[in-house]
């Protein structure tokens, strides 16, 4: 479709009519218009457009004006109340019921437990050395991330070394609980070829645990 010759924006439209209704007033009997019948209405329309659009221009203007003087207003009130706030935060005679009643923060004096782990460690287990295992671990629920879980203060290590795999907990020896990401178990010559099958689990800074992690297996290097 062809673009239209009435440009969209009024700034543009305005030059636009101006020009074309200069033109075809003083050019009326040589394009064939009838300067009686044609052209009035043309001037006429013009002249509710200029009135109008001027209107506009000033009120989008007095709006602008008034958006900028509304921010600074606002920018010089914060300005003072923000001090004052930090007064009557720092003050022994304000308390908590006018704070809230002021609209202001109130300070939680009350730490929120620890919630119980309820995600797993994802377990990845490296056995490119002799005798040693790198074993990292991540949250299931962000495991692009080395970060704990919210309120977790680490992961129990657990192992059982030798098939077959384990099948419950109770066949596992605990080896660690570490509190960063990776952890290292140290094997000695006799485990050398032996499988070692680890299963870690999430604990948070009450002693409460998580649901275990998948098993992760690896050959102890010779």
């Amino acid at each position: 479709m062809a673009a239209d010759y009435i440009p969209g924006a009024d700034g543009e439209f305005d030059a636009w009519q101006k020009n074309f209704v200069t033109y075809a007033s003083a050019n009326a009997a040589a394009l064939g218009l009838d300067p009686i019948v044609d052209i009035p209405p043309l001037t006429t329309a013009q002249g509710k457009w200029t009135t109008d659009h001027a209107a506009n221009t000033a009120a989008q203007a007095a709006a602008q004006s008034a958006r900028q003087g509304k921010d600074t207003a606002r920018g010089a009130l914060e300005g003072v109340i923000r001090p004052l706030v930090q007064r009557l935060q720092a003050s022994a005679d304000v308390d908590d019921t006018e704070r809230a009643a002021l609209g202001i923060t109130v300070r939680d004096t009350k730490p929120t437990p620890a919630p119980a782990p309820t995600t797993r460690p994802v377990v990845t287990v490296d056995s490119g050395q002799r005798l040693l295992h790198v074993i990292a671990f991540a949250d299931e629920a962000t495991p692009t991330r080395t970060a704990k879980p919210k309120g977790v203060m680490g992961a129990e290590v657990w192992v059982k070394v030798g098939d077959p795999a384990p099948v419950d907990d109770s066949e596992l020896t605990f080896l660690a609980l570490d509190t960063r990401t990776p952890y290292t178990a140290k094997y000695v010559g006799a485990d050398a070829n032996k499988v070692a099958h680890y299963m870690l689990r999430w604990v948070n800074t009450r002693g409460q645990k998580g649901p275990w992690s998948e098993t992760a297996s690896a050959t102890i290097g010779a």
